[in-house]
């Protein structure tokens, strides 16, 4: 849980900045929206199998232009 102390003469949109980041940097809504929906063991596999050949992809591209210069 992310909590922030009110600093002597910080006004209120400064300790309203710092628990944003705070929270940001926690996790704790990134955590909150994977839970939002049940997601079965065999669908986030499928997802990150997915994921996982995206970025090989997006590596790959990356080699490639690497090699053309």
């Amino acid at each position: 849980m992310a909590t922030v102390v009110l600093r002597p003469n910080e006004s209120q949109e400064s300790l309203m900045k710092r628990f944003r980041k705070e929270v940001v940097r926690s996790g704790v809504l990134t955590t909150l929206r994977k839970k939002r929906w049940h997601v079965s063991k065999s669908e986030e596999r499928r997802r990150a199998k997915k994921k996982a050949i995206r970025k090989a992809r997006q590596r790959d591209r990356r080699m490639a232009d690497r090699w053309r210069e």
